[in-house]
């Protein structure tokens, strides 16, 4: 009984960060303020929704959506009035398009650059004509004693 307890109280820890008092009184209002907030990111934790997460910050997000909802704005301007105040890190999925393109695709460029920097080392060392070197003489060989001995 005690784990089944224990298990309920993790389950269900993620509800209680949305208070009771922050709650609307419209349930149609108060779904889609929850899916918006579960798709903005808490400016606190890391990778946290703020419809998780029990900072003040978070709280005060969850605030403003549910204030821009009750203010008539669509689901589409709360998340767009959202990201012109706090920038698009607030968003948990960021967009895939303009300059975040550059971003996607600076990973995997860095990756097939590296890979064909070490090919090209490698096969021109590869390459490379071994020099011999020359036996010692029999006066390096008295001094490589010498140095030895000491």
């Amino acid at each position: 009984m005690r784990y089944l307890l224990i298990v309920l109280m993790l389950v269900a820890s993620p509800l209680w960060a949305v208070q009771p008092d922050e709650v609307l009184d419209d349930p149609v209002l108060e779904t889609r303020a929850r899916l918006i907030s579960k798709n903005l990111r808490c400016l606190v934790c890391r990778n946290e929704s703020i419809d998780e997460s029990n900072a003040g910050i978070a709280k005060d997000l969850r605030l403003l959506v549910r204030e821009r909802l009750v203010a008539g704005d669509s689901n589409t301007d709360v998340v767009e009035f959202i990201v012109d105040r706090y920038g698009e890190y607030v968003l948990l999925k960021p967009q895939s398009g303009g300059s975040n393109l550059i971003l996607w695709g600076a990973g995997p460029a860095m990756l097939i650059m590296g890979l064909g920097l070490s090919g090209l080392y490698l096969r021109r060392r590869s390459r490379r004509v071994e020099t011999k070197m020359d036996a010692l003489t029999d006066e390096e060989k008295a001094r490589l004693q010498q140095i030895l001995k000491d």
